[in-house]
């Protein structure tokens, strides 16, 4: 090799060492990379939420509540119930109330929108039968409303 052309190879070696930085830089900031990019500096970690305590004893009664309470909301707006209103805010009561915890608060909202969902899938106007299970779920949620009472307090 002669000096000339040594000359142009390390001119040309420097010249790939200088741009691989940039290279991989480049491909970096445009999501694609071959190479792993660097770790981060670790983030501080958020405390995590508080375990889940257990079930009450009176959550099966409640959940049945919640899904009767979501039932009457469709219900009783369908066939334009005086207490139509009433029904989403026993439910936003009952979730202040009884839905300490994150889970605790889906279970109830899962409950009432079960409820809520299975009377506006089948009914699209007022019927009798609509009318005949609204006053059905109106017994039951009295009839839950004061066992949970008597036994649990409330």
């Amino acid at each position: 090799m002669r000096v000339r052309d040594a000359g142009l190879a390390v001119a040309a070696g420097l010249a790939v060492l200088m741009a691989v930085p940039n290279a991989g830089f480049a491909q970096q900031s445009r999501g694609g990379s071959s190479r792993a990019a660097p770790k981060p500096a670790e983030k501080e970690k958020e405390p995590q939420p508080p375990p889940e305590p257990p079930p009450a004893p009176y959550d099966r009664d409640l959940l049945r509540l919640s899904e009767v309470i979501g039932s009457l909301a469709f219900l009783r707006d369908l066939c334009a119930a005086p207490d139509a209103p009433e029904w989403p805010a026993r439910m936003k009561a009952l979730m202040e109330a009884e839905g300490v915890t994150p889970g605790r608060r889906d279970r109830l909202a899962g409950a009432y929108n079960r409820g809520y969902r299975g009377y506006s899938l089948t009914y699209r106007v007022c019927t009798p039968a609509a009318t005949e299970a609204a006053a059905r779920y109106v017994a039951e949620g009295e009839r839950l409303s004061h066992a949970l009472a008597s036994r649990f307090g409330g």
